[in-house]
């Protein structure tokens, strides 16, 4: 909110005409648009093997031999991973890091932007970067890369032991570990997989096996006392500081805290979980009965049930209500507090709440065209691509982001024009 609070919430329109685009240049993808709408961007072939970033209208001083993965950060600045001369790095702004790489990819970013983090390969070594700064030490495999939300520390799975192929005995001794900031833990396992890093980055948490047949969740490498036949992604809770995890017991999913179970009701299935901004509710997607899914809030399942998917669960800001993507007989919809919109999309991008909780928008797609819907009410414009909206920090406007017929669009509409 603090962020949003500083931008232009008072011009009605801005255009800026792409087509002319696609005459200057080869070819032009990946198009991507700031955070606060002001600027629109893609990649863009100059010559022959030559590629560059063009944002309004303007390319980035120095072309690359490649580029992809082109992102705003959440502070508006504009990256990209680039190559020249065969090595990779990350570009910010046009500007790109000293340290070069053998390959990068997967970029990271701060909660607010101010700091950038990419996953990196070296000489068949691989490791994590942090605003330019690599790991000193580096692991022969690497997955899970993580970056705490201050944006201070980097966490990943790594492989800590060499393993010869076809060498199950000691695959199994354990020959995995999680390393923050490039520091592995002593405790090796049989595999490790999501991480959780808590607010200050002094404890790290991780789903991990521990044998063929036993799982728990390991926090600064030491497993919780009680074994369980799987688990899944831990959270943090934001003010104890609690561990939480999806936990199989006799054959049903539930949740425990801290190695104990503290959701009386089983699932057939539950991933997800995630806390209120305060830590007050809990809520995790489940399935109360074979191919069927929903939210559980607290341990008590919405009665409402979807056939395909829930996804993209997420709390109001001030933690009373709580809205998912679903899924249901091939259409997609936004389901808030357990109802159903009306309205059916052939897709639905991720809900966002306003920031007193009340209204509801999301980027909805149908028939290959692509509009807002607020509250079951979808906009009526239909566009040839669309952002997520973001709302006012008053929540009476939508800063709508959107291509249309070669035209890149920002808009701030009233809420009242589209709810009516």
């Amino acid at each position: 909110m603090e962020r949003t609070a500083h931008w232009n919430w008072d011009t009605h329109s801005k255009e800026i005409h792409l087509s002319s685009w696609q005459d200057r240049f080869e070819w032009v993808e990946e198009f991507q648009a700031s955070p606060d709408g002001e600027s629109v961007a893609a990649i863009v072939k100059v010559g022959e093997g030559e590629f560059n970033v063009c944002v309004n209208g303007e390319t980035w001083p120095e072309p690359c031999d490649k580029m992809w993965y082109l992102r705003y950060s959440p502070d508006g600045r504009l990256t990209a991973i680039v190559s020249k001369d065969s090595e990779w790095t990350v570009a910010v702004d046009g500007a790109a890091w000293e340290n070069r790489f053998g390959y990068a990819w997967n970029t990271l970013f701060s909660e607010d932007g101010s700091h950038i983090a990419v996953a990196f390969q070296q000489d068949m070594a691989y490791g994590m970067a942090c605003d330019d700064v690599p790991w000193e030490q580096t692991f022969t495999n690497m997955t899970h890369t993580l970056f705490s939300r201050d944006g201070r520390h980097t966490a990943a799975v790594v492989q800590v032991d060499t393993l010869a192929e076809g060498d199950i005995f000691k695959y199994q001794q354990g020959v995995y570990s999680a390393a923050l900031d490039g520091n592995p833990w002593a405790a090796r396992f049989v595999n490790l997989w999501a991480m959780a890093v808590n607010a200050d980055a002094s404890r790290l948490a991780a789903e991990v096996r521990l044998n063929l047949y036993d799982y728990t969740i390991a926090v600064n490498g030491t497993p919780w006392d009680k074994i369980f036949s799987c688990v899944w992604e831990p959270v943090f809770h934001p003010v104890r500081g609690s561990v939480v995890a999806p936990v199989r017991v006799q054959g049903k999913w539930t949740l425990a805290e801290d190695g104990r179970i503290i959701w009386n009701r089983r699932f057939v299935q539950l991933w997800n979980a995630l806390f209120s901004t305060d830590g007050g509710r809990l809520a995790a997607i489940v399935a109360p009965e074979f191919g069927r899914w929903t939210v559980a809030v607290d341990g008590a399942a919405w009665t409402s049930t979807f056939g395909e998917m829930v996804t993209d669960v997420l709390f109001s800001p001030d933690g009373s209500r709580l809205a998912a993507a679903v899924k249901d007989s091939g259409r997609w919809s936004v389901a808030v507090d357990g109802s159903r919109w009306r309205s059916t999309f052939d897709t639905v991008g991720k809900p966002v709440f306003s920031a007193d909780s009340r209204r509801v928008a999301a980027k909805v797609e149908h028939g290959g065209k692509y509009t807002i819907a607020v509250d079951d009410r979808p906009w009526p414009k239909e566009c040839d691509a669309a952002w997520d909206p973001i709302f006012s920090p008053a929540g009476d406007k939508l800063l709508l982001r959107t291509v249309e017929g070669g035209t890149y669009f920002r808009r701030v509409v009233p809420v009242a024009e589209i709810v009516g």
